[in-house]
């Protein structure tokens, strides 16, 4: 072999390198931001899978308290307010602070039913208490796992070399589903 066609297979060969890992580490970096971005993707179809269920039980559940409460009418308009805001949210951000007022609603409606002992003990209202209880144990469990996949998109596209890879095809932070400030103290009962 001559030493002109091996220092031409030399320079292809460094060419091929200088193509192939840049193309190998761009591929991989952007498969494994899709791959995330649907990860976040999922746990929010998974958070308002939970949030739909307690939607679709709280209907129920202010029918059973306005039997015994008729007169806190005020709180059963807030919470069919919020409801609705609700089934009207489009956004992940404007489904999360729906989702917040509906939480802070739920609160106080669960203060008016501490002030009724009879309802309390009503069969048809501790199930659906038990079954509202155990859909906002879900939402917590779907809400953290969102929040983690969330975290961890969030730093994969903020970390170097991968945000440039990120800000070339535009992978954007995604927003966490936070508690809002009034939610994080325990509602007070009053007897």
């Amino acid at each position: 072999m001559s030493k002109g066609i091996k220092t031409l297979l030399i320079i292809l060969g460094i060419v091929a390198l200088l193509v192939i890992i840049p193309y190998s580490y761009l591929k991989g970096t952007y498969n494994t931001l899709v791959t995330m971005e649907e990860t976040v993707k999922g746990a929010w179809a998974q958070v308002e899978n939970q949030l739909q269920r307690r939607y679709d039980l709280i209907p129920n559940y202010v029918e059973t308290v306005k039997g015994y409460a008729a007169h806190e009418k005020e709180v059963f308009v807030q919470v069919t307010e919020a409801r609705s805001k609700v089934g009207n949210a489009n956004t992940v951000n404007e489904k999360i602070e729906a989702n917040n007022q509906l939480s802070s609603a739920l609160s106080r409606l669960m203060v008016v039913v501490e002030q009724y002992p009879q309802l309390k003990a009503n069969a048809n209202f501790i199930r659906l208490q038990d079954e509202l209880a155990g859909t906002e144990n879900r939402i917590a469990v779907e809400r953290r796992r969102f929040n983690e996949a969330v975290r961890a998109y969030n730093t994969k596209i903020r970390t170097f070399p991968t945000n440039m890879v990120a800000g070339m095809f535009g992978f954007e932070k995604a927003e966490f589903f936070q508690v809002p400030k009034e939610r994080q103290e325990a509602p007070k009962v009053k007897f």
